[in-house]
């Protein structure tokens, strides 16, 4: 029986988060989030770790402590305001090791199993195209961690990536098979040869990250 799936979405469309726009704009990165949300009017109020004691003031954020190379800032906004985070907890799941890096947000959620994880990054990328998933860990029953698997999507290309996506949606990996090597190709704009050599060059990066670990 397995345990749960941990997964890292990440968002590219800084316009998403006040948080990752203002950090890209810094060029710094945010450690840690943190949120709370008052009852009586429903604003929210954040925390963020931010790497460094400069750079980083603008209009809304306040300094409010300083320690060796890293300074904690908050931020008051409305509760609902475009924001990824919210938008995955509205579907269930609580979010976990919010960070920012180079302007894109990073979050973490644990799913019981990869039908609800595909449930909630469908749900989200109806309304934030740009999330992917960059990694996945799968843990064991009763402490076992001889068989946790990690896979850092990051390893693949973009066009790797989009390759994986594209056959997966049109039923290539299915039995009996939903789309031949010919249509995907085809839907992809590419030529059939050039489809097998990047799904098999994602193929082997995905099998060499499991049978490794």
């Amino acid at each position: 029986m397995e345990t749960g799936i941990r997964a890292e979405l990440s968002f590219q469309d800084t316009n998403s988060c006040r948080v990752a726009k203002r950090t890209g704009e810094a060029g710094v990165g945010v450690e840690s989030v943190s949120r709370s949300v008052a009852p009586e009017t429903g604003r929210v109020t954040e925390e963020i770790a931010v790497e460094g004691n400069g750079g980083f003031e603008a209009a809304g954020f306040e300094r409010v402590f300083s320690y060796g190379e890293k300074s904690i800032y908050r931020f008051e906004r409305e509760y609902g305001e475009d924001c990824p985070c919210e938008t995955v907890e509205q579907f269930g799941s609580p979010v976990s090791d919010v960070h920012t890096e180079d302007g894109t947000l990073h979050l973490a959620v644990h799913v019981e199993d990869m039908d609800e994880l595909q449930t909630v990054v469908g749900r989200v990328r109806s309304r934030y195209p740009d999330v992917s998933v960059d990694r996945l860990v799968r843990s064991q029953p009763d402490g076992d961690t001889s068989d946790l698997v990690l896979v850092n999507r990051g390893e693949l290309t973009r066009r790797q990536r989009e390759v994986l996506e594209t056959a997966h949606a049109m039923g290539y990996f299915t039995h009996p098979k939903g789309a031949n090597a010919g249509e995907v190709a085809a839907q992809l704009g590419i030529t059939t040869s050039t489809f097998t050599e990047h799904l098999s060059a994602a193929q082997s990066k995905l099998l060499s990250a499991i049978l490794e670990s």
